[in-house]
This record gives structure tokens, C-alpha cells and sequence, in this order.
């Protein structure tokens, strides 16, 4: 196990209402409405945020807006180095309550 994946379960542990699953490949947090809002990548976190929040995260050294694949950018998602582990939580935390307020995923059945 890398140190970013201990970091993440730590992370995990520390949020009891998300739930572990993956995304991209990655490690991932989900709010009880199925979608994501954290997730583990390349000793980094990527994680969901707007307003303020996103502004603060984009402002720490070595933030960057998350790309899953090389010049494939996703809106309101920010990659944050593990320099910066110890704010890691109360943005996910802010991005917990955000995605929460967003709707149910739908199953599709066949």
C-alpha cells in the first residue's frame, strides 16, 4: 500500500457516511446518493468542489483542475498533492455536503 492509499483509508475512516468504491481505475468516496466526490490518484486526491472551496484548493501549491486522461479536464474537480493532506478533509467534508444535495443515481434496468 502507497502512502497516498494509507492517507485515503485514513480519509475514509475519518468520513463514516461515504462510501469506498472506484472510479477511473481509482480510489474512490461516495456520498449515500451514489456519486462521487473523492477520489485517490497518483499520490493525490481529486475531489469535488465549488465556490470558495475550489478557489482555496486551486490556490495551494501543485493544485491543478483533475484530468483523468491527458487534456480531458473535469469542472469543479481538483487534483490536490499530498503536501496538503492535512486540509484534505474538511474539503472533503465541504464536498460531502455539496454532492449529497444532488439527486439519487437511478439504476438503469435492462
Amino acid at each position: 500500500m502507497t502512502e497516498a492509499e494509507k492517507h485515503f483509508e485514513e480519509l475514509a475512516l475519518q468520513i463514516p457516511a461515504a462510501q469506498q468504491g472506484k472510479m477511473f481505475g481509482a480510489l474512490c468516496l461516495k456520498a449515500s446518493n451514489g456519486k462521487a466526490f473523492l477520489l485517490s490518484k497518483n499520490e493525490n486526491i481529486a475531489i469535488k468542489l465549488n465556490g470558495s472551496h475550489l478557489e482555496e484548493a486551486l490556490n495551494l501549491n501543485g493544485a491543478t483542475i483533475f484530468e483523468p486522461s491527458e487534456g480531458k479536464k473535469m469542472n469543479g474537480w481538483v487534483q490536490i498533492p499530498a503536501e496538503h493532506q492535512n486540509k484534505w478533509l474538511s474539503f472533503a467534508e465541504a464536498a460531502l455536503t455539496e454532492v449529497e444535495k444532488t439527486e439519487k443515481k437511478v439504476s438503469k434496468s435492462k
